[in-house]
């Protein structure tokens, strides 16, 4: 049972994030040769205020 864990800033679409299912989700079935069905991508939105880069707050850059 395959789990995706992406995490990312804050501001995607609804779309974009059904887009990066289904692709996440075709790669793995087309890759490790598993149904769809077991496969579940979590995403997790940050906001930049809770991501550091390089000694700072994404929010401060």
């Amino acid at each position: 049972m395959p789990v995706v864990v992406l995490r990312m800033k804050q501001g995607a679409s609804t779309d974009q994030k059904r887009r990066i299912v289904r692709e996440f989700t075709d790669t793995l079935v087309g890759t490790l040769g598993v149904s769809p069905e077991l496969i579940t991508i979590l995403i997790e939105d940050l906001p930049l205020e809770n991501i550091g880069k390089a000694g700072k707050l994404r929010c401060d850059q």
